[in-house]
């Protein structure tokens, strides 16, 4: 019975979490149109910030364990703050969000790869399956790419600061209430060191505000606690994995919300995806390094 609840929680939490995170692009485009790259990141950290100040005030724990928080806050440099800034630079220089979303695919096969001593045949096979999937899905946006030197190097330092910092993260044990904090404070520095070479302008509206909201607390707070959750009590790859649902998610909330068709490829790049995956999460893993 303890097993079973164990299954469902840990379905639901998977659910969860792709459901917010395959959010985030409507509402980032929301907000873009509303105020600049450079402030929606300031003032989405302070949001985070404060929010995980506020869970951690009856605890009064906001810091990591001595001794790991140098390690701790070079991870979220890493895994958040160098991962949204070359997310959305590599968009502002020409990289379509759906080649984006296909170079980020390879970082579960990345993950196996470095992580896994032995693995299945199959897990390597649900991942290409996988990525070929989702290749289908955002195919109109790789049709209207024109690819950018200088795009393409922010979306491959994306992938790395991801990979790697995923890896990291996969080594703290400490509750992500202790780790988020941190993390979001070096990411907030880094962002505001960020200003002089980039412009700062919002509008002051409900078209900004509300995405920001969303991004901040749903996104920065709710997915971003789960998914760390996630990372520590899981396996690596299945985690990673789980990104690849993320375009079936934002695919169909722009049908659903703005009334955009979903095109044939992107129905059978669905199927694919979750193909792949149920291959990926039934065949045995090794244990993480």
């Amino acid at each position: 019975m303890t097993s079973k609840s164990s299954t469902w929680t840990g379905f639901a939490a998977m659910s969860t979490f792709v459901l917010l995170w395959g959010s985030a692009a409507i509402f980032i485009r929301w907000g873009l149109d509303h105020g600049s790259v450079l402030a929606m990141l300031i003032l989405r950290f302070s949001v985070a910030l404060g929010a995980l100040l506020l869970i951690g005030l009856p605890s009064r724990r906001w810091l990591p364990q001595p001794g790991t928080r140098w390690q701790i806050a070079g991870t979220g440099l890493l895994l958040i703050g160098g991962y949204s800034v070359c997310y959305f630079q590599a968009m502002a220089n020409g990289i379509t969000p759906g080649l984006l979303a296909t170079l980020l695919g390879i970082q579960p096969i990345l993950t196996l790869l470095m992580t896994e001593r032995r693995f299945s045949t199959w897990r390597l096979l649900g991942l290409s399956l996988s990525l070929a999937g989702l290749t289908l899905v955002v195919y109109q946006s790789l049709a209207l790419t024109k690819l950018s030197g200088l795009g393409m190097g922010y979306a491959l330092a994306a992938l790395l600061c991801m990979t790697f910092g995923a890896m990291l993260q996969k080594r703290i044990q400490q509750a992500p209430t202790e780790v988020l904090p941190l993390q979001y404070a070096v990411t907030l520095l880094l962002c505001l060191g960020l200003t002089p070479l980039q412009p700062v302008h919002v509008e002051l509206n409900l078209g900004f505000w509300i995405p920001l909201l969303w991004l901040g607390l749903g996104i920065s707070v709710g997915a971003q606690l789960l998914l760390y959750r996630m990372i520590r009590n899981g396996n690596l790859v299945n985690v990673t994995s789980l990104f690849y649902l993320v375009p079936v998610i934002t695919v169909l909330l722009d049908y659903l919300i703005l009334g955009n068709a979903m095109p044939a490829l992107a129905m059978a790049g669905m199927v694919a995806i979750l193909a792949g995956l149920a291959l990926v999460f039934r065949a045995p893993s090794s244990v993480d390094h």
